[in-house]
């Protein structure tokens, strides 16, 4: 015994995946915004600004 198909399964199918679709790309832009943040609020300080005298070490000392 098999079951058709009938359009109102396929209109309520395409309903919940445009549903599920966007739920997937807002959970998974505020994951990313999260996870960035996390990074750029656990950054040492001392990484971001470099000073000249750093850049312009000898390589070596002979």
């Amino acid at each position: 015994m098999g079951t058709s198909l009938t359009p109102d399964f396929w209109r309520l199918f395409a309903v919940l995946l445009v549903i599920f679709t966007a739920v997937t790309v807002v959970v998974s832009a505020g994951v990313d915004a999260l996870v960035v943040r996390l990074l750029r609020h656990r950054r040492p300080a001392y990484r971001l600004s470099r000073t000249a005298d750093q850049q312009e070490r000898p390589l070596a000392h002979r």
